[in-house]
């Protein structure tokens, strides 16, 4: 089963998005939204960008044991190809990185 998006009352009012797995595991939490209509509005926000989106990798690579030169510390733009995920632009620890499904 595809994943789903559930609506829910925030806490400090107005309404977020939980966005589950097949299994119903929670993947990512929205912002807060005004109104059920702009959360609906969101919802397809999020559809638009999870399916064509760039990942952008802002975290840090750094690894205190591993050999060699000390990583670039340039921006990564992760791609999404037909074969899964993959790196383009700087590399990550001299590896291109690859998901596997």
């Amino acid at each position: 089963m595809a994943g789903y998006f559930e609506l829910e009352d925030a806490p400090e009012g107005g309404y977020r998005i939980r966005m589950l797995d097949g299994a119903g595991s929670l993947m990512a939490v929205s912002v807060t939204f005004p109104t059920k209509k702009a959360a609906v509005v969101g919802v397809a926000q999020a559809r638009e960008i999870a399916g064509t989106g760039l990942i952008r990798d802002s975290s840090s690579d750094v690894q205190a044991s591993a050999p060699g030169p000390p990583p670039r510390q340039a921006r990564r733009t992760l791609g999404v190809t037909g074969r899964g995920p993959t790196v383009t632009g700087a590399s990550l620890g001299g590896k291109r990185a690859r998901a596997h499904h």
